[in-house]
């Protein structure tokens, strides 16, 4: 795992890179919340798709709902890079639609759409 900070509009972004899952469980995001706060003194983190458990994308689990909270409850801002055009179930899809709209949690395509909505410029 690489993790790069890139400031943007004076916001700090931890753009972690990684060819293997990063975010399994939400002890791991926890871990991945603490390593990015000691080690980049960030609060915003960006993540490829295909570093986050292909469960967290299956609401029924309850594995996003339960992840996303810890990273409200820490403030911590997370987007999630990928295409999501695959997933058809309409619960993941407003899921996806309404986090998109918040403050906190993005689900995006591109890392330049991370960076900007992290850092409140889109």
């Amino acid at each position: 795992m690489k993790i790069k900070v890139v400031e943007q509009n004076s916001v700090k972004v931890s753009i972690i890179k990684s060819s293997e899952i990063v975010i399994a469980d939400v002890q791991s995001a926890l871990d991945l919340m603490a390593m990015v706060r000691h080690e980049a003194d960030c609060d915003c983190i960006a993540i490829l798709k295909s570093a986050v458990i292909e469960d967290f994308f299956v609401l029924s689990t309850g594995l996003a709902g339960e992840m996303l909270q810890k990273f409200a409850t820490y403030q911590v801002k997370l987007a999630i890079i990928g295409d999501f055009s695959k997933y058809t179930s309409k619960p993941l899809q407003d899921f996806i639609y309404e986090s998109n709209k918040g403050s906190h949690i993005f689900f995006v395509a591109t890392e330049g759409d991370a960076l900007a909505k992290l850092a409140g410029t889109l």
